[in-house]
């Protein structure tokens, strides 16, 4: 897109404009607008078209950039990055110095020493790291693209549907010759692009690690601190800094051993997350009725609308029960790290119990970012189910010991259900329960197979 030809309405016709909004594909826009008999200088005419030289600046950069902005799926990628940075930057996120890197590589020794003692799950053997915010934000969006282009992709799709239209009613029936699909598109993208840039931005001055989220964000599970939002949740508190360090680097450390040493939980824990936007149905009458006062040219217009829940999906019941389940699996995965991490502070910690309490708390209220990324995921990622998880795997420790409590992790097929949740009491006699059926099956087979006679062959 060319940037050297500024549109002036002062001194200029609207076949100037026309060439500041396109660039080097103008030229052959006004000729076939003018081979079809339309003047340009009748644009004015168009009802809701501009005419005062401020407005008319502000469509034409507009314009340009939905033009420019180009790629594949439904987010513009190149301005999430951008704007993500801008927001995590927002208020300062000064460069981690030798002495932060130090003290963070120092607190994740100490925290893996003491997990050691309370779990059967090895260190994930990766070295503790203390990340910018910006870093942060670097590191962790392949994953975020993950977790939002299916749906973005799907609303996409229905917001070219339903405004493009809207926009050729607008522009004269046929676009002025414009592929106006292709730029509701990129509107589209445009739009999804400010959302997770926003929301990824937001969440980089929350979060303390890469496992805040209930998921591993990295594809390779590595302990990680941000110095700058550890310090700031510490402002005001009546704990010692290197123990509110010591605290957060046990769970991170601990959530990193899990991803680390049970080889099918992330993978689990995204395509759940994945087959659930996919699966997702848009309801295009009401999106259709939505951008029917909207601006098809304003992205700004269409992030509020899209903030405000106009775009919202229609979950069906095969959706719910996936939600269901992946709610369920990250409960126990932060429940499990909730009473690890305890248990391994409890005896150095002065505050151990209070922390504990205050983390609950701040999960299950979330904030503004989740909120958004709910919107654009379809989903909270949030365990609302935290203590009855916590309170499980303290049962099936009580039960097992630490390493049967641990061993749960071997295979999904063990992994604690629901009604478990529902009654962490209950779960051994249930398992007992299901074991002694299964070892009857087992033997009802072997009598059917004669392996219980002389000479059968082993099984």
């Amino acid at each position: 897109m060319s940037a050297e030809s500024p549109f002036d309405p002062a001194s200029a016709g609207w076949e100037q404009l026309l060439r500041s909004m396109l660039g080097p594909a103008a030229d052959e826009v006004i000729q076939q607008l003018k081979e079809g008999g339309f003047d340009p200088s009748q644009l004015p005419a168009i009802p809701g078209m501009p005419t005062d030289p401020e407005s008319l600046r502000q469509m034409a950069a507009q314009v340009q950039r939905l033009v420019a902005a180009g790629g594949e799926g439904g987010v513009n990628w190149e301005m999430a990055q951008e704007l993500a940075r801008q927001q995590a930057s927002a208020g300062g996120d000064p460069s981690v110095g030798a002495i932060d890197r130090r003290t963070v590589a120092d607190a994740f020794s100490v925290a893996e020493l003491w997990l050691d003692a309370v779990t059967d799950v090895a260190p994930s053997g990766a070295a503790g790291r203390a990340w910018s915010r910006a870093e942060w934000v670097e590191a962790t969006l392949p994953t975020w693209r993950t977790l939002t282009e299916p749906i973005a992709t799907s609303l996409a799709a229905a917001l070219a549907g339903a405004l493009g239209t809207t926009v050729r009613e607008e522009m004269g029936g046929e676009g002025f010759g414009l592929d106006v699909t292709d730029m509701v598109h990129r509107l589209g993208q445009t739009v999804f692009g400010l959302q997770v840039g926003q929301a990824v931005g937001t969440l980089a001055r929350e979060v303390f690690g890469a496992t805040d989220v209930g998921l591993s964000l990295l594809a390779t599970p590595v302990p990680v601190l941000l110095p700058g939002n550890v310090a700031a949740f510490g402002e005001g508190l009546e704990v010692p800094d290197e123990e509110l360090r010591l605290f957060l680097a046990l769970r991170e450390a601990a959530a990193t051993r899990l991803m680390t040493h049970v080889p099918w939980l992330r993978a689990h824990l995204l395509g759940a997350v994945e087959a659930y936007a996919r699966g997702i149905t848009i309801d295009t009458e009401q999106l259709e009725e939505a951008v029917r006062s909207v601006d098809p040219t304003d992205p700004a217009a269409l992030q509020a609308a899209l903030s405000g829940g106009v775009f919202g999906p229609q979950t069906t019941p095969g959706q719910q029960a996936a939600l269901d389940r992946l709610e369920t699996s990250l409960a126990l995965v932060e429940g499990w790290v909730d009473e690890v991490s305890a248990a391994a502070a409890l005896a150095h910690l002065p505050h151990a119990v209070a922390l504990r309490e205050m983390l609950r708390r701040r999960r299950a209220a979330g904030g503004p970012a989740e909120q958004t990324l709910a919107t654009l995921v379809g989903l909270q990622l949030r365990p609302r189910r935290l203590r009855d998880a916590a309170a499980l795997w303290a049962a099936i420790a009580a039960e097992r010991g630490q390493s049967g409590r641990d061993a749960v992790w071997q295979h999904p097929d063990l992994m604690p259900t629901a009604a478990d949740l529902d009654d962490p009491a209950g779960y051994a006699a249930r398992q007992r329960e299901a074991d002694a059926e299964s070892a009857a099956l087992d033997a009802a087979i072997a009598e059917i197979l004669g392996h219980d006679e002389p000479g059968a062959p082993s099984a």
